[in-house]
C-alpha cells in the first residue's frame, strides 16, 4: 500500500525488512523513533541505549530520513556524508587499533546510509533494512532525529506504519532552559571569534524571543504533542520529561516502555555540552513570558511537572 506524506510517498508500509535476512515475526525488533526535542537530552539517551545489550543502533544518530528525502537538504546531506567518509578514511592509518574499529564501523554505516539516500525517494524497506543491518537478536533499533518534531501529522502516521512495532519518544526539557541551550548551540556553530560568543547569543535571543520562542517548531511542545497524539497509538507513544529521565525512576519508566531490562545509566556524563553562559535576569523574565503557552499546555496535559518547570511558571505569575 502507499501512504501519502508531505515529502513524497512511503512505499510498502509493511516494511519487508527480511530480504537479506529472514526473521520470524516475533524476532523483528521494535523501531524506536525519538522525535526530539532539540537540546532535550536525546544525544545522552542515544549513547545510553546504544550501549544496552538489547539495542542495536547504527553510529549515525540523526538520520533525517523523513525530513531530508525529496527536500532541498537531500543533496547536501549526501555530500556531507561522503565528505565524512573520505575524512575518516584518511584518519585510519594514524589511529589506534581500537579507534580504527570504530572508524571502520562509522564508514560502513555512512556508506550504507548514502546508498539509501541516493535512491532519492521514500522507501520504508530500505530505511528499515538499514536500521536492522547487523542485527544479532537485539530487541530495539532506532532513529533519533529531533527535526521529526516539525513533520506533519500525515507523515507521522506514515512513519508509525512502517513496521509492526514502531514506538515514538518525545523528550520535554524545561522550555526556557531548552531554548537557551539551543541558542548557545547555534551561536557556537561557525563561531570564529570566541570573545563574541556572549554577544552573538544575546543577539539571537533578542531576534526570536518575542516572535519565535519555539524556534521554528523545535520547542513547540503543544504543537508536536497534538500531532503525535493524532498519529500514534497511545501505547506506542511516550512523552517524557528530560529532568525525570535523568533519574533512576525516570529511566525505569523508559525501560518499561521499551520492554528492556534496566541497566545502570551514567547520569554524570555530558554529551554535546554547550559553552557555559548564564542568562541575565531580564532574559529569564522575557523568556518565561514568551514561553508561558508551552508551560500552560504541558501543565494541563501532564500535571506532575518537574520542580524547575513549576518554578519558572511561578516566576511569571508573581
Amino acid at each position: 500500500s502507499l501512504i501519502s506524506c508531505r515529502h513524497g510517498k512511503v512505499r510498502n508500509t509493511s516494511c519487508r525488512v527480511m530480504r537479506r535476512k529472514r526473521f520470524d515475526v516475533m524476532q523483528v525488533p521494535a523501531i524506536l523513533i525519538c522525535v526530539g526535542a532539540t537540546k532535550a537530552g536525546t544525544s545522552w539517551l542515544h549513547r545510553e541505549l546504544a550501549a544496552h545489550p538489547d539495542c542495536h543502533f547504527r553510529t549515525i544518530k540523526e538520520l533525517h530520513y523523513f525530513t531530508a528525502i525529496q527536500s532541498d537538504h537531500l543533496e547536501r546531506r549526501i555530500k556531507s556524508h561522503k565528505a565524512e567518509m573520505l575524512r575518516l578514511g584518511l584518519e585510519l592509518p594514524a589511529t589506534t587499533v581500537a579507534k580504527q574499529h570504530h572508524l571502520r564501523r562509522r564508514i560502513a554505516d555512512l556508506r550504507d546510509w548514502v546508498a539509501v539516500l541516493s535512491q532519492r525517494s521514500l522507501n520504508s524497506d530500505a530505511y528499515c533494512a538499514y536500521l536492522m543491518s547487523g542485527l544479532a537478536g537485539q530487541r530495539i533499533v532506532g532513529d533519533f532525529t529531533p527535526a521529526y518534531a516539525t513533520l506533519t501529522v500525515d507523515t507521522l502516521i506514515a512513519m508509525a506504519s512502517i513496521a509492526p512495532d514502531v514506538r515514538f519518544l518525545y523528550l520535554l526539557r524545561d522550555p526556557v532552559a531548552r531554548m537557551w541551550s539551543h541558542l548557545r548551540m547555534q551561536a557556537r556553530q561557525g563561531l570564529t571569534a570566541p570573545d563574541a560568543f556572549a554577544a552573538t547569543v544575546a543577539q539571537r535571543f533578542d531576534a526570536i524571543v518575542d516572535t519565535n520562542p519555539e524556534m521554528g517548531g523545535r520547542g513547540d511542545y503543544a504543537g508536536t504533542i497534538e500531532k503525535l497524539r493524532r498519529a500514534v497509538a497511545p501505547d506506542r507513544l511516550l512523552v517524557h520529561f528530560t529532568e525525570d529521565m535523568l533519574t533512576p525512576a525516570g529511566m525505569t519508566i523508559l525501560w518499561s516502555f521499551l520492554g528492556l531490562a534496566g541497566s545502570q545509566p551514567n547520569f554524570d556524563r555530558k554529551v554535546h555540552a554547550g559553552i557555559a553562559l548564564a542568562m541575565t535576569p531580564d532574559q529569564q523574565a522575557r523568556a518565561r513570558v514568551a514561553l508561558r503557552p508551552q508551560y500552560d499546555y504541558v501543565a494541563d496535559a501532564y500535571p506532575d511537572l518537574p520542580d524547575v518547570w513549576r518554578a519558572n511558571m511561578k516566576e511569571v505569575t508573581q
